[in-house]
């Protein structure tokens, strides 16, 4: 039989990045998580954790917190099925991968009656739409939005929409980068700007126009500081349709060259045991996500 509180443990260090606030979540000194974290390796007969920093979960430590996740959604259908047995007020907890542009853009207005209707709150983690399964593969979240399609083993995937991405920069930045030679070969000799290490729209759009996806660029690692860079002339870059609709408007940004937007489709992941709870919001941004994504 397994000791939940010593799972519940492992489960606190790895969302809490770290033994100090993992204590403070489980109202325990830290000598009392690392104990229990202890006696749980001694029992499986191998580390759970990797003590790095942050701490990271083994192979065995990832289907252990897999397996947590799946039994706390479970444990929440069984409570609203036999009330006494919730000694909680507290409302239910999910956490969620998402990246940074669906948390800047659609994402809020398509929980938001969600999380009310079903007293839900939810601990985001943000990441690439390239990467974002690896943090459910880790066993640190119950769901992730991302663009893979293939779901993991025991986890199933629902198609949602597209994002649709244009290649944007400043009138200034026009006119000083690409004035009177708007081509590929120009736009990749001016400075782009790029989200992070796993962002490749950039050098998509490159490739999709016709040129070589070597180039200079600056790193902006939030959404809304890349439509401010944009903004200012630093560069330009892929951003979302939905996230600049007015400065479309104004004139403030505009296409770099004429080549075609890019799409990226998105895929809601979750356990296939994650219980009703799971199942209804599934069903809910599957409904709704199409007032706001690119579908076909």
């Amino acid at each position: 039989m397994f000791d939940y509180k010593l799972l519940a443990a492992l489960a606190a260090v790895v969302e809490q990045a770290g033994f100090e606030r993992a204590a403070q979540v489980l109202g325990l000194s830290q000598s009392a998580v690392s104990q229990r974290i202890k006696l749980l390796e001694a029992r499986v007969g191998q580390p759970v954790l990797l003590r790095s920093m942050p701490p990271r979960p083994t192979e065995l430590g990832q289907r252990l917190l897999n397996h947590v996740q799946q039994v706390r959604l479970l444990e929440r259908d069984l409570q609203s099925q036999v009330p006494a047995l919730d000694d909680s007020d507290l409302p239910e907890r999910l956490r969620i991968a998402l990246n940074a542009d669906s948390l800047a853009t659609w994402w809020a207005a398509a929980v938001a009656p969600f999380c009310a209707g079903h007293r839900v709150l939810l601990d985001h983690v943000v990441e690439d739409q390239a990467v974002g399964l690896k943090r459910m593969r880790a066993g640190e979240v119950a769901a992730c939005v991302c663009a893979a399609e293939r779901p993991l083993a025991g986890a199933r995937s629902q198609y949602l929409g597209a994002m649709r991405y244009r290649a944007l920069a400043s009138p200034a930045f026009i006119e000083r980068h690409l004035a009177g030679r708007p081509s590929a070969e120009a736009l990749a000799k001016a400075p782009a700007i790029v989200f992070g290490p796993d962002d490749r729209l950039q050098h998509r759009y490159i490739t999709a126009v016709g040129g070589s996806d070597g180039f200079i660029h600056h790193l902006c690692p939030s959404s809304e500081g890349f439509v401010r860079m944009l903004q200012s002339g630093l560069g330009w870059g892929l951003v979302p349709e939905l996230q600049v609709r007015g400065e479309l408007e104004r004139g403030e940004l505009v296409d770099v060259l004429s080549g075609p937007p890019i799409d990226v489709p998105l895929y809601w992941h979750h356990w296939r045991n994650g219980g009703a709870l799971l199942d209804e919001l599934t069903r809910h941004l599957v409904r709704c996500a199409g007032s706001w994504l690119v579908l076909g």
